[in-house]
């Protein structure tokens, strides 16, 4: 079993209808063209940094990604957890998500969390 994240790359304006609708594109498929977002590609190099997602330590017991590589888009990052990840990878994923301006969504219930709201808890 897997806990999903993703956190998305959209403009300050952005409500939790518009996560919703590049989700639901993302999962049709369909997804932004263009150079990825410089959030995102931050987010992506300090969040793996500690977690990688590529290589032997991206294979090991102790990895919490369930998929890996993550899936990377231009504006988007999707995280699939092991339902035995520590929390402290969710709080790290809260912390960057805070500090590289992103939403956070959790698709197993719908709720967006803007940057500067709690983590969700599994």
């Amino acid at each position: 079993m897997t806990f999903d994240l993703v956190v998305w790359a959209l403009d300050d304006q952005s409500t939790s209808a518009d996560v919703h609708a590049a989700h639901e594109l993302c999962r049709q498929g369909e997804h932004a063209d263009g150079d990825t977002d410089r959030r995102i590609r931050s987010f992506h190099a300090a969040l793996t940094a500690d977690y990688p997602d590529r290589g032997a330590a991206a294979t090991s017991e102790e990895c919490p990604w369930a998929k890996v590589p993550l899936h990377t888009a231009t504006d988007h990052i999707e995280m699939n957890l092991r339902d035995t990840c520590d929390d402290a990878v969710l709080l790290a994923i809260e912390r960057l998500a805070q500090e590289h301006d992103l939403l956070l969504l959790d698709p197993q219930d719908g709720s967006v969390y803007p940057p500067t709201t709690s983590a969700p808890t599994r």
